[in-house]
C-alpha cells in the first residue's frame, strides 16, 4: 500500500480527547442558539403581524352595516344595500349597477352614505 492511502484512511482523532470536548464554539456562539433566535425573528416579523391584519379585516367584515360606502378588493366603490347575516354575501350598489359579492372582498369602509343612513 502506498503512504497516500494510509493517510487517507486514519482516522482524524486528537492526540487528546480531553480536547475534542472543551471545542470552543464557532464565532457566532452555539449554531442551535442561532437557530432558535432566526424561528423568533420570523415568528415577530412575519406571523403575529398577518395575525392581527387578518383580525382586524373579520372585525371590519362583521362591523359593516347597510348603508355604508365600501371598496372592494377589485377596486369596486359602492354602498351595501343587502347584507344577509347567515351568509357570507352582500349586495352593493354602485352607479346604476346591483352587485352580489361576498364579505371578504370588502377591503375598506369608507363611511355612512347620508341617504341611505337616513332611511335605515
Amino acid at each position: 500500500m502506498s503512504s497516500y492511502m494510509l493517510i487517507a484512511q486514519a482516522p482524524d482523532q486528537p492526540a487528546d480527547p480531553a480536547a475534542a470536548k472543551k471545542a470552543a464554539p464557532g464565532p457566532l456562539g452555539d449554531p442551535m442558539f442561532i437557530f432558535l433566535m432566526f424561528g423568533m425573528m420570523v415568528v415577530f416579523l412575519f406571523i403575529l403581524p398577518a395575525r392581527q391584519q387578518r383580525r382586524q379585516q373579520q372585525e371590519l367584515q362583521s362591523a359593516t352595516k347597510t348603508g355604508a360606502k365600501i371598496i372592494t378588493s377589485s377596486g369596486i366603490i359602492g354602498t351595501i344595500v343587502t347584507i344577509k347575516d347567515n351568509e357570507d354575501e352582500i349586495t352593493i350598489r354602485s352607479g346604476d349597477t346591483k352587485l352580489r359579492v361576498t364579505r371578504s372582498s370588502i377591503a375598506r369602509v369608507l363611511g355612512q352614505d347620508d341617504a341611505e343612513a337616513a332611511k335605515a
